[in-house]
């Protein structure tokens, strides 16, 4: 196609096409709808308003500084009824950067030519840092002097927050030297954040550590160099000193503390150990600094999950902050940070391990559970803290190590319940049983062989439970044919087999055993028997081979010895009911209605046996 053809193709498409107007068009900004934006949805609270002038005031100053290294480096804050100044020795403004700058929404002095390649130097890089004065004040007036342009006189830039604004040129003396003044006046129901006190609060929450001199009338808020940087006396007089400003910043005393330097990514600061246990779901909030400037108090993503027994400190000019900058980009810069002071804590355990046994008891009595949890998933980590990890057994409680010392095979439940229905007797066998019913625990003794080769794990089950227990003398058991005849039909309506064994301790007449299979099996058929016809079919067919609950009756207890005597079948039906239901309570399973039924049927009709007389009894059971 030739030019001539496409032109007009073109002109063909567009006289067709509705008429409009070509010209382009500006979006209109309701300043008061911005405002309500900002402070609302943006800005957590109207205490960012500070943050942002010392942010505007730090970064003219780190501009002037790139050209003129020897140029003063002051903020000065001052408060008088109602109304508050802010003045610093930076870079300034020309008349045309006020309305290029300051009355362009969006637009950053950190874009301006020459200033690109130096942008990382600079705290705030969005352009709105001054809208966000408007969230206290109605009224800013800006008076600036370049340090660019030493010949241009001083400018006044006045803006109220219905969006309207005046620029002017004042006489030189307004002010003589470069650098930026800015006045707030408050609004209605604002005061409160421009009072002295609230400022000077303000202003050392933000700007404690900033590089440069910033005051509050004539009290200092910068205190440099940082805590942990600081020079001490003595290995001694450094904890106590970051103990007192942990508990300035967190209000707890450390269990410990955790230096965190990664050069690389330009982070320092410290990692406090919580004295005290916590949820590892709860989020942990960390305070972290931008380049001196505090971004945010509550930084949830800054370290792995696991390490939820510390809060942090710290200083870094690598990580970039979100739009509102009360809050971290999550980016590959942050996760490796994260991956890098992970290690930090890492390395401080491993420390611990290898030369402080006594201080890595006392952190592991606290926070075992966030050791486990990354042990789960560091092999070297796990390997590292087998001797010490504590857990709960059928010896007492023992670190893994020293359990498998003591049995050729580690024997392990999966759940609480478990445990407890087999920790006496397994223990008076001389089965090695941990409990692994706690968060991490199974998996950890699962992991063992990993770690430590030729370590026979396995999970236990009622099988291997009975299987340790002492058969019962084939004669005797034949003996006690009806009596196991009985209680076996008296418990078969609950899926419950009976068996006799003789084991120890003697105290103990009756053993419940399951396990999770049975357990499903069990459920199975208790919604079968409440289903319709169609739900009942197909329940049935998923019926499973899984071996039922069994009351295991120890033939050395006295009691049971009695109970197997008697001669009345509803006698026996009844004690053993009440067996059963005392075994379920030492095993401290929850109880099915079902079972609540039982133990109650069974305690009123060993009442009503004991309180009959001899005849009505039917011939002296007692």
């Amino acid at each position: 196609m030739d030019s001539q053809t496409s032109q007009s193709s073109e002109a063909s498409e567009a006289s067709q096409a509705p008429h409009s107007s070509q010209s382009p068009h500006t979006f209109q900004v309701d300043l008061r709808g911005l405002v309500d934006l900002l402070s609302h949805h943006l800005y957590s609270s109207p205490k960012v308003y500070l943050r942002e002038l010392l942010q505007n005031a730090v970064d003219a100053i780190t501009a002037r500084r790139a050209e003129e290294p020897d140029a003063p480096a002051r903020v000065r804050l001052s408060v008088d009824a109602g109304s508050l100044r802010v003045e610093d020795t930076g870079v300034g403004l020309t008349e045309t950067d006020v309305h290029s700058l300051l009355a362009t929404i969006g637009r950053s002095s950190k874009r301006a030519e020459g200033l690109q390649q130096a942008r990382s130097d600079f705290l705030g890089q969005f352009g709105i840092g001054l809208l966000a004065c408007f969230v206290v004040a109605e009224r800013i007036r800006v008076v600036s002097r370049s340090a660019r342009t030493p010949d241009a006189p001083p400018v006044e830039w006045t803006a109220r927050d219905d969006g309207s604004y005046t620029v002017r040129t004042l006489p030189d003396e307004a002010r003589p030297e470069p650098g930026t003044t800015v006045h707030l006046v408050a609004r209605a129901g604002a005061a409160e954040w421009l009072a002295e006190d609230r400022v000077l609060s303000l202003a050392r929450d933000f700007g404690s550590l900033l590089p440069y001199d910033v005051r509050v009338g004539e009290v200092a808020v910068t205190e440099l160099p940082a805590p942990w940087d600081r020079p001490y006396p003595s290995p001694a007089a450094r904890r106590v000193a970051l103990a007192r400003h942990c508990h300035e910043l967190f209000g707890f005393t450390p269990l410990d503390t955790i230096d965190l330097d990664v050069p690389l990514a330009g982070i320092r600061g410290v990692a406090y150990v919580l004295p005290s246990a916590v949820s590892p779901a709860r989020r942990a909030g960390h305070r972290v600094h931008l380049k001196g400037m505090l971004l945010t108090e509550r930084a949830e993503q800054l370290l792995p999950d696991w390490a939820f027994f510390v809060r942090c400190v710290l200083d870094t000019d690598s990580l970039r902050p979100t739009a509102s900058r009360e809050s971290l980009y999550e980016d590959e810069t942050l996760a490796g940070v994260r991956e890098a002071l992970g290690e930090r804590i890492r390395g401080w355990l491993t420390a611990l391990a290898a030369g402080d046994p006594e201080r890595l008891a006392a952190f592991l009595s606290v926070h075992h559970l966030g050791v486990k949890s990354l042990a789960r998933h560091d092999r070297e980590m796990l390997r590292t803290m087998l001797p010490w990890l504590p857990f709960e057994t059928t010896d007492g409680r023992l670190s893994l190590e020293e359990f498998a010392q003591r049995h050729p095979v580690v024997h392990f439940t999966r759940t609480v319940e478990e445990y407890r229905q087999v920790a006496p007797i397994a223990s008076a066998q001389g089965i090695g049983v941990v409990n692994g019913g706690y968060t991490y625990d199974s998996e950890l003794v699962e992991a063992l062989p990993s770690v430590r080769p030729g370590t026979a794990v396995a999970e236990l089950d009622a099988d291997t439970v009975t299987a340790h227990l002492d058969a019962v003398d084939a004669a005797e058991e034949l003996a006690l044919s009806g009596f196991l005849a009985a209680a076996r039909t008296k418990l078969d309506p609950l899926g419950c087999d009976v068996v006799l064994r003789a084991f120890h301790p003697l105290s103990v007449p009756a053993l419940h055993l399951d396990d999770r299979e049975a357990r499903h099996e069990q459920a199975r058929a208790e919604a079968a028997e409440g289903a319709d016809d169609l739900w009942a079919g197909i329940l049935g067919s998923l019926r499973g081979s899984a071996p039922r609950a069994r009351l295991v009756l120890n033939h050395l207890n006295p009691l049971v010895r009695r109970i197997s005597s008697l001669g009345d079948p509803g006698l026996i039906g009844t004690a053993t009911e009440s067996l059963y239901g005392q075994a379920l309570l030492m095993a401290q399973r929850p109880l099915r209605p079902a079972d609540s039924a039982l133990l109650n049927r069974a305690f009123m009709g060993l009442l009503e046996w004991a309180t009959h007389d001899d005849d009505t009894a039917g011939g002296g059971h007692r």
